[in-house]
Protein backbone atom coordinates (compact mmCIF):
# COMPACT_ATOMS: atom_id res chain seq x y z
CA UNK A 1 0.00 0.00 0.00
CA UNK A 2 2.57 2.54 1.18
CA UNK A 3 5.39 1.26 -2.07
CA UNK A 4 5.05 3.99 -4.07
CA UNK A 5 5.52 6.58 -1.34
CA UNK A 6 8.29 4.95 -0.32
CA UNK A 7 9.87 4.54 -3.73
CA UNK A 8 8.93 7.98 -4.44
CA UNK A 9 10.61 9.58 -1.35
CA UNK A 10 13.90 6.93 -2.10
CA UNK A 11 14.28 8.75 -5.28
CA UNK A 12 17.41 10.28 -5.76
CA UNK A 13 16.20 13.33 -7.16
CA UNK A 14 13.82 14.06 -4.51
CA UNK A 15 16.25 13.60 -1.97
CA UNK A 16 18.60 16.28 -3.82
CA UNK A 17 15.15 18.74 -3.95
CA UNK A 18 14.22 17.85 -0.10
CA UNK A 19 18.11 18.40 1.49
CA UNK A 20 18.35 21.45 -1.00
CA UNK A 21 15.02 22.98 0.60
CA UNK A 22 16.69 21.93 4.31
CA UNK A 23 19.84 23.88 3.82
CA UNK A 24 18.10 26.87 2.16
CA UNK A 25 15.03 27.22 4.75
CA UNK A 26 16.76 30.04 6.93
CA UNK A 27 16.33 31.98 3.49
CA UNK A 28 12.90 30.84 2.32
CA UNK A 29 10.48 30.11 5.44
CA UNK A 30 11.38 33.92 6.97
CA UNK A 31 10.02 35.20 3.83
CA UNK A 32 6.79 33.14 3.82
CA UNK A 33 6.52 33.73 7.20
CA UNK A 34 6.99 37.69 6.59
CA UNK A 35 4.47 37.40 3.63
CA UNK A 36 1.63 35.45 5.86
CA UNK A 37 2.58 38.31 8.67
CA UNK A 38 1.73 40.89 6.59
CA UNK A 39 -1.55 39.73 4.89
CA UNK A 40 -2.66 39.14 8.62
CA UNK A 41 -1.84 42.36 9.85
CA UNK A 42 -3.66 44.36 6.37
CA UNK A 43 -6.83 42.08 7.50
CA UNK A 44 -6.44 42.89 10.90
CA UNK A 45 -6.01 46.67 10.31
CA UNK A 46 -8.63 46.45 7.56
CA UNK A 47 -11.09 44.98 10.09
CA UNK A 48 -10.13 47.35 12.94
CA UNK A 49 -10.82 50.29 10.11
CA UNK A 50 -14.43 48.99 9.11
CA UNK A 51 -15.29 48.57 13.02
CA UNK A 52 -14.98 52.00 13.80
CA UNK A 53 -16.65 53.67 10.97
CA UNK A 54 -20.74 54.46 11.44
CA UNK A 55 -23.04 53.34 8.28
CA UNK A 56 -26.48 54.12 7.54
CA UNK A 57 -29.25 53.01 5.40
CA UNK A 58 -31.92 55.96 3.10
CA UNK A 59 -34.89 54.49 1.49
CA UNK A 60 -35.95 56.24 -1.52
CA UNK A 61 -39.30 57.31 -2.23
CA UNK A 62 -40.05 58.68 -5.39
CA UNK A 63 -43.73 60.29 -6.69
CA UNK A 64 -45.91 59.03 -9.18
CA UNK A 65 -45.09 61.84 -11.51
CA UNK A 66 -41.50 61.28 -11.69
CA UNK A 67 -40.09 62.16 -15.23
CA UNK A 68 -36.40 61.98 -15.22
CA UNK A 69 -34.56 59.77 -17.47
CA UNK A 70 -31.50 57.29 -15.83
CA UNK A 71 -29.15 60.31 -17.50
CA UNK A 72 -30.12 61.96 -13.93
CA UNK A 73 -29.00 59.19 -11.93
CA UNK A 74 -25.95 59.36 -13.99
CA UNK A 75 -25.29 62.74 -13.20
CA UNK A 76 -25.41 61.71 -9.22
CA UNK A 77 -23.86 58.27 -9.71
CA UNK A 78 -20.91 60.70 -10.61
CA UNK A 79 -20.69 61.89 -7.81
CA UNK A 80 -19.87 58.54 -6.07
CA UNK A 81 -16.61 58.14 -7.52
CA UNK A 82 -14.51 58.58 -4.27
CA UNK A 83 -11.07 57.70 -4.43
CA UNK A 84 -9.58 59.43 -0.87
CA UNK A 85 -8.50 57.34 1.71
CA UNK A 86 -6.12 55.52 0.58
CA UNK A 87 -3.87 57.59 -0.95
CA UNK A 88 -0.14 56.73 0.67
CA UNK A 89 1.33 53.80 1.91
CA UNK A 90 0.80 54.09 5.67
CA UNK A 91 -2.78 54.77 5.23
CA UNK A 92 -3.59 51.45 3.51
CA UNK A 93 -1.64 49.23 5.10
CA UNK A 94 -0.87 50.79 8.30
CA UNK A 95 -3.96 52.33 9.19
CA UNK A 96 -5.90 50.00 7.04
CA UNK A 97 -7.90 52.54 5.41
CA UNK A 98 -9.62 52.15 1.90
CA UNK A 99 -11.78 54.02 -0.18
CA UNK A 100 -15.36 54.31 0.23
CA UNK A 101 -18.24 51.73 -1.15
CA UNK A 102 -21.58 52.04 -1.48
CA UNK A 103 -24.55 49.87 -2.05
CA UNK A 104 -27.18 50.25 -4.41
CA UNK A 105 -30.08 48.08 -3.81
CA UNK A 106 -33.65 47.05 -5.06
CA UNK A 107 -35.30 45.35 -2.57
CA UNK A 108 -39.20 43.88 -2.42
CA UNK A 109 -40.45 42.45 1.31
CA UNK A 110 -43.90 41.56 0.67
CA UNK A 111 -44.32 42.29 -2.63
CA UNK A 112 -43.69 45.98 -1.99
CA UNK A 113 -41.03 47.30 -4.26
CA UNK A 114 -38.07 50.12 -2.33
CA UNK A 115 -34.87 51.25 -3.32
CA UNK A 116 -31.89 51.86 -0.80
CA UNK A 117 -28.83 53.00 -0.85
CA UNK A 118 -26.17 51.88 1.87
CA UNK A 119 -23.32 54.00 2.79
CA UNK A 120 -21.12 55.53 5.43
CA UNK A 121 -22.39 57.93 7.50
CA UNK A 122 -20.23 60.87 6.13
CA UNK A 123 -21.21 60.39 3.27
CA UNK A 124 -24.79 61.21 4.36
CA UNK A 125 -25.03 65.21 3.35
CA UNK A 126 -23.34 64.33 -0.12
CA UNK A 127 -26.34 61.67 -0.87
CA UNK A 128 -28.80 63.80 0.16
CA UNK A 129 -27.92 66.88 -1.80
CA UNK A 130 -27.32 65.16 -5.13
CA UNK A 131 -30.57 63.08 -4.96
CA UNK A 132 -32.40 66.44 -3.99
CA UNK A 133 -30.67 68.26 -7.36
CA UNK A 134 -31.42 65.49 -9.58
CA UNK A 135 -34.90 64.19 -8.69
CA UNK A 136 -37.16 67.17 -7.24
CA UNK A 137 -40.14 65.95 -5.29
CA UNK A 138 -38.33 62.85 -3.79
CA UNK A 139 -38.21 61.34 0.09
CA UNK A 140 -35.01 60.68 1.69
CA UNK A 141 -35.01 58.64 4.98
CA UNK A 142 -33.08 56.82 6.87
CA UNK A 143 -34.33 54.29 7.65
CA UNK A 144 -33.37 50.50 10.03
CA UNK A 145 -31.81 47.55 8.04
CA UNK A 146 -34.19 45.42 6.28
CA UNK A 147 -31.78 42.95 6.44
CA UNK A 148 -31.11 42.38 10.55
CA UNK A 149 -34.75 40.59 11.16
CA UNK A 150 -33.73 38.16 8.13
CA UNK A 151 -32.00 34.69 9.81
CA UNK A 152 -31.00 31.36 8.06
CA UNK A 153 -32.54 28.37 9.90
CA UNK A 154 -32.65 25.51 7.37
CA UNK A 155 -35.31 23.83 9.28
CA UNK A 156 -37.65 26.63 8.79
CA UNK A 157 -36.19 28.78 6.21
CA UNK A 158 -35.51 28.62 2.63
CA UNK A 159 -33.33 30.80 1.00
CA UNK A 160 -31.00 30.89 -2.04
CA UNK A 161 -28.57 33.60 -3.65
CA UNK A 162 -26.01 34.05 -6.22
CA UNK A 163 -23.36 36.30 -7.60
CA UNK A 164 -22.98 37.46 -11.01
CA UNK A 165 -20.13 38.05 -13.78
CA UNK A 166 -19.96 39.23 -16.84
CA UNK A 167 -19.72 37.47 -19.93
CA UNK A 168 -17.26 39.22 -21.79
CA UNK A 169 -13.84 41.63 -20.53
CA UNK A 170 -14.72 44.55 -18.67
CA UNK A 171 -14.53 46.89 -21.34
CA UNK A 172 -17.78 45.70 -23.64
CA UNK A 173 -20.72 47.24 -22.00
CA UNK A 174 -23.95 46.05 -21.10
CA UNK A 175 -27.03 47.34 -23.27
CA UNK A 176 -28.06 50.65 -21.78
CA UNK A 177 -30.76 53.07 -21.54
CA UNK A 178 -29.16 55.07 -24.22
CA UNK A 179 -29.36 52.00 -26.18
CA UNK A 180 -32.99 52.14 -25.48
CA UNK A 181 -33.35 55.69 -26.71
CA UNK A 182 -33.96 57.05 -23.22
CA UNK A 183 -31.02 59.96 -23.21
CA UNK A 184 -33.46 61.69 -25.20
CA UNK A 185 -36.44 61.70 -22.70
CA UNK A 186 -39.75 60.63 -24.98
CA UNK A 187 -42.88 60.97 -23.45
CA UNK A 188 -44.15 58.66 -21.04
CA UNK A 189 -46.12 56.54 -22.60
CA UNK A 190 -43.42 56.10 -25.61
CA UNK A 191 -41.03 54.65 -23.08
CA UNK A 192 -39.33 51.59 -22.96
CA UNK A 193 -37.53 51.32 -19.70
CA UNK A 194 -35.37 48.58 -19.11
CA UNK A 195 -35.74 48.47 -15.42
CA UNK A 196 -39.59 47.90 -15.58
CA UNK A 197 -39.63 43.76 -16.32
CA UNK A 198 -37.67 43.65 -12.97
CA UNK A 199 -40.09 46.16 -11.16
CA UNK A 200 -42.75 44.12 -11.75
CA UNK A 201 -41.41 40.78 -10.91
CA UNK A 202 -40.23 42.14 -7.66
CA UNK A 203 -43.71 43.45 -7.22
CA UNK A 204 -45.59 40.35 -8.22
CA UNK A 205 -44.00 38.08 -4.78
CA UNK A 206 -46.27 36.91 -1.82
CA UNK A 207 -46.49 38.05 2.08
CA UNK A 208 -43.51 36.77 3.85
CA UNK A 209 -41.48 36.30 0.26
CA UNK A 210 -38.10 38.78 0.28
CA UNK A 211 -35.99 39.28 -3.36
CA UNK A 212 -32.91 41.29 -2.50
CA UNK A 213 -30.65 42.72 -5.40
CA UNK A 214 -27.62 44.59 -4.16
CA UNK A 215 -25.00 46.24 -6.30
CA UNK A 216 -21.89 47.24 -4.30
CA UNK A 217 -19.36 49.46 -5.87
CA UNK A 218 -16.23 51.43 -5.19
CA UNK A 219 -14.49 53.90 -7.46
CA UNK A 220 -12.16 52.15 -9.87
CA UNK A 221 -8.40 52.68 -10.02
CA UNK A 222 -5.38 51.84 -11.85
CA UNK A 223 -4.07 49.01 -10.18
CA UNK A 224 -1.64 46.90 -12.67
CA UNK A 225 2.02 47.97 -12.31
CA UNK A 226 3.33 48.36 -16.46
CA UNK A 227 6.56 45.88 -16.07
CA UNK A 228 8.49 48.57 -18.65
CA UNK A 229 8.07 51.75 -16.69
CA UNK A 230 6.60 50.50 -13.23
CA UNK A 231 4.08 53.19 -13.39
CA UNK A 232 -0.11 52.09 -12.11
CA UNK A 233 -1.81 51.12 -15.32
CA UNK A 234 -5.23 50.33 -15.88
CA UNK A 235 -4.56 47.22 -18.15
CA UNK A 236 -7.86 45.63 -17.29
CA UNK A 237 -10.67 48.60 -18.82
CA UNK A 238 -9.28 51.67 -20.37
CA UNK A 239 -5.93 49.54 -21.76
CA UNK A 240 -8.33 46.72 -22.04
CA UNK A 241 -10.67 48.58 -24.99
CA UNK A 242 -7.48 49.06 -26.54
CA UNK A 243 -7.19 45.81 -26.90
CA UNK A 244 -10.17 45.01 -28.15
CA UNK A 245 -10.52 47.47 -30.89
CA UNK A 246 -7.15 46.54 -32.15
CA UNK A 247 -8.35 43.15 -32.60
CA UNK A 248 -10.88 44.55 -34.99
CA UNK A 249 -8.39 45.91 -37.22
CA UNK A 250 -6.08 43.55 -37.03
CA UNK A 251 -9.14 41.54 -38.29
CA UNK A 252 -9.92 43.85 -40.99
CA UNK A 253 -6.86 45.11 -41.95
CA UNK A 254 -4.00 43.82 -45.37
CA UNK A 255 -2.60 40.80 -44.41
CA UNK A 256 0.29 39.32 -45.79
CA UNK A 257 -0.51 35.02 -46.45
CA UNK A 258 2.23 33.09 -48.19
CA UNK A 259 3.88 35.98 -50.03
CA UNK A 260 0.89 37.41 -51.11
CA UNK A 261 -0.96 40.90 -49.74
CA UNK A 262 -4.45 39.51 -48.73
CA UNK A 263 -6.79 43.07 -49.20
CA UNK A 264 -8.24 44.22 -46.24
CA UNK A 265 -12.19 45.69 -45.78
CA UNK A 266 -13.97 47.84 -44.23
CA UNK A 267 -15.41 47.43 -40.79
CA UNK A 268 -18.98 45.56 -40.90
CA UNK A 269 -22.02 48.09 -39.14
CA UNK A 270 -21.71 45.73 -36.02
CA UNK A 271 -18.04 46.06 -35.96
CA UNK A 272 -18.45 49.82 -35.99
CA UNK A 273 -21.17 49.49 -32.99
CA UNK A 274 -18.74 47.86 -30.72
CA UNK A 275 -15.55 49.81 -31.53
CA UNK A 276 -18.44 53.20 -30.82
CA UNK A 277 -19.70 51.65 -27.35
CA UNK A 278 -15.89 50.65 -26.33
CA UNK A 279 -14.81 53.93 -26.61
CA UNK A 280 -17.86 55.38 -24.74
CA UNK A 281 -18.01 52.82 -21.84
CA UNK A 282 -14.44 53.71 -21.26
CA UNK A 283 -14.59 57.28 -21.60
CA UNK A 284 -17.01 57.48 -18.39
CA UNK A 285 -15.87 56.92 -14.51
CA UNK A 286 -15.76 53.47 -14.12
CA UNK A 287 -16.38 51.52 -10.97
CA UNK A 288 -15.66 48.42 -9.24
CA UNK A 289 -18.95 46.44 -8.47
CA UNK A 290 -20.36 43.51 -7.04
CA UNK A 291 -23.32 42.28 -7.88
CA UNK A 292 -25.37 39.45 -5.54
CA UNK A 293 -29.49 39.02 -5.52
CA UNK A 294 -30.88 36.84 -2.40
CA UNK A 295 -34.34 35.22 -2.19
CA UNK A 296 -36.00 34.08 1.05
CA UNK A 297 -39.21 32.91 2.65
CA UNK A 298 -40.16 30.81 4.99
CA UNK A 299 -40.30 27.14 3.99
CA UNK A 300 -43.86 26.48 3.88
CA UNK A 301 -44.15 29.31 0.93
CA UNK A 302 -40.13 28.84 -0.94
CA UNK A 303 -41.11 29.09 -4.04
CA UNK A 304 -38.10 27.96 -6.26
CA UNK A 305 -39.75 29.17 -9.60
CA UNK A 306 -39.21 32.84 -8.40
CA UNK A 307 -35.49 31.64 -8.62
CA UNK A 308 -35.60 32.18 -12.70
CA UNK A 309 -37.73 35.45 -13.01
CA UNK A 310 -35.29 36.94 -10.14
CA UNK A 311 -31.62 35.96 -12.49
CA UNK A 312 -34.42 37.14 -15.68
CA UNK A 313 -34.87 40.23 -14.94
CA UNK A 314 -30.89 41.43 -14.47
CA UNK A 315 -30.37 39.46 -17.47
CA UNK A 316 -32.74 41.61 -19.30
CA UNK A 317 -29.84 43.94 -19.97
CA UNK A 318 -27.75 42.04 -21.90
CA UNK A 319 -26.83 42.69 -25.30
CA UNK A 320 -25.83 39.67 -27.85
CA UNK A 321 -23.22 41.39 -29.55
CA UNK A 322 -21.73 43.23 -26.62
CA UNK A 323 -22.04 42.44 -22.37
CA UNK A 324 -24.73 40.93 -20.17
CA UNK A 325 -25.01 39.23 -16.60
CA UNK A 326 -24.71 35.81 -15.78
CA UNK A 327 -25.19 34.09 -12.82
CA UNK A 328 -21.43 33.28 -11.10
CA UNK A 329 -22.27 30.91 -8.13
CA UNK A 330 -25.19 29.90 -5.88
CA UNK A 331 -25.73 30.16 -2.46
CA UNK A 332 -21.43 30.39 -1.97
CA UNK A 333 -20.43 27.43 -4.28
CA UNK A 334 -17.36 26.84 -5.12
CA UNK A 335 -15.94 28.94 -2.28
CA UNK A 336 -12.72 27.84 -0.31
CA UNK A 337 -12.55 28.31 3.51
CA UNK A 338 -11.45 26.37 6.14
CA UNK A 339 -14.65 24.97 7.24
CA UNK A 340 -16.27 24.37 4.14
CA UNK A 341 -15.48 20.23 4.38
CA UNK A 342 -17.27 20.02 7.69
CA UNK A 343 -20.41 18.71 7.43
CA UNK A 344 -22.91 19.51 10.42
CA UNK A 345 -26.33 18.00 9.87
CA UNK A 346 -28.84 20.73 9.06
CA UNK A 347 -26.07 23.41 8.66
CA UNK A 348 -25.34 25.23 5.25
CA UNK A 349 -22.11 27.53 5.32
CA UNK A 350 -22.51 28.31 2.05
CA UNK A 351 -25.77 29.71 2.94
CA UNK A 352 -25.16 31.37 5.74
CA UNK A 353 -21.87 33.34 4.12
CA UNK A 354 -23.81 34.59 1.22
CA UNK A 355 -26.05 35.89 3.95
CA UNK A 356 -23.62 37.77 5.86
CA UNK A 357 -21.66 38.78 3.30
CA UNK A 358 -25.10 40.54 2.08
CA UNK A 359 -25.62 41.87 5.10
CA UNK A 360 -22.33 43.29 5.67
CA UNK A 361 -21.99 44.93 2.06
CA UNK A 362 -18.65 43.11 1.93
CA UNK A 363 -16.91 42.63 -1.43
CA UNK A 364 -13.54 43.96 -1.82
CA UNK A 365 -11.71 43.18 1.41
CA UNK A 366 -10.95 40.60 3.82
CA UNK A 367 -12.72 37.16 4.58
CA UNK A 368 -15.96 38.08 2.22
CA UNK A 369 -13.21 39.03 -0.73
CA UNK A 370 -14.49 38.23 -4.59
CA UNK A 371 -14.06 38.53 -8.01
CA UNK A 372 -15.11 42.08 -9.18
CA UNK A 373 -15.96 43.51 -12.77
CA UNK A 374 -16.33 46.99 -13.85
CA UNK A 375 -19.32 49.25 -14.99
CA UNK A 376 -19.50 53.17 -15.93
CA UNK A 377 -22.19 55.34 -14.68
CA UNK A 378 -23.94 54.50 -18.01
CA UNK A 379 -24.18 51.21 -17.23
CA UNK A 380 -25.00 51.69 -13.42
CA UNK A 381 -27.65 54.29 -13.94
CA UNK A 382 -29.44 51.74 -16.54
CA UNK A 383 -29.43 49.03 -13.72
CA UNK A 384 -29.75 50.98 -10.82
CA UNK A 385 -32.87 54.09 -11.71
CA UNK A 386 -36.07 55.25 -10.36
CA UNK A 387 -38.77 54.35 -12.84
CA UNK A 388 -41.19 56.75 -14.25
CA UNK A 389 -44.82 56.23 -14.46
CA UNK A 390 -44.22 53.74 -17.25
CA UNK A 391 -43.89 51.08 -14.42
CA UNK A 392 -47.43 50.42 -13.10
CA UNK A 393 -46.51 48.25 -10.26
CA UNK A 394 -49.15 48.99 -7.55
CA UNK A 395 -46.64 47.31 -5.16
CA UNK A 396 -44.33 50.22 -5.90
CA UNK A 397 -43.66 52.61 -2.83
CA UNK A 398 -44.30 56.43 -4.17
CA UNK A 399 -45.19 58.88 -2.87
CA UNK A 400 -48.87 59.78 -2.62
CA UNK A 401 -48.64 63.15 -3.63
CA UNK A 402 -45.85 65.74 -4.68
CA UNK A 403 -44.75 68.26 -2.79
CA UNK A 404 -45.33 72.55 -3.06
CA UNK A 405 -43.91 75.07 -1.44
CA UNK A 406 -45.78 77.56 0.68
CA UNK A 407 -47.08 81.26 -1.24
CA UNK A 408 -44.72 83.60 -0.66
CA UNK A 409 -47.79 86.35 0.16
CA UNK A 410 -48.62 84.46 3.24
CA UNK A 411 -49.33 86.44 6.22
CA UNK A 412 -46.82 86.71 8.85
Amino acid sequence: MFEPYIQFFHNSSVQLTLKFLYYTSFVWVPGILVFILSELWIAYKRAKFFTAQSYLLLEIKVPRDMFKSPRAMELFLNNLYQTGGEATWYDKYWKGQVRPSFSLEIVSIDGGVHFFIWSRKGYRNLLESNLYSQFPGIEVYEVSDYTLPVSYDPATVGLWGTEFKLNKPDSYPIRTYIDYGMDKDPKEEYKVDPITPLIEFLGSLKKGQQAWIQIVLRAHKAEDKDPKTGKMVDLRWEKGAKVEIKKIFDEIKDKEEDGKTIKGRLPTDGEKEIISALERSVSKPGFDVGMRVIFTAPKDIFDANYIGGLIGGLTHFNSNTLNGFKPDRATGARVKYPWQFIKIKGVDFEKQRMLDAYKRRAYFYNEFKRPYFILNTEELATIYHFPGGVAGTPTFVRIASKKAEAPSNLPQ
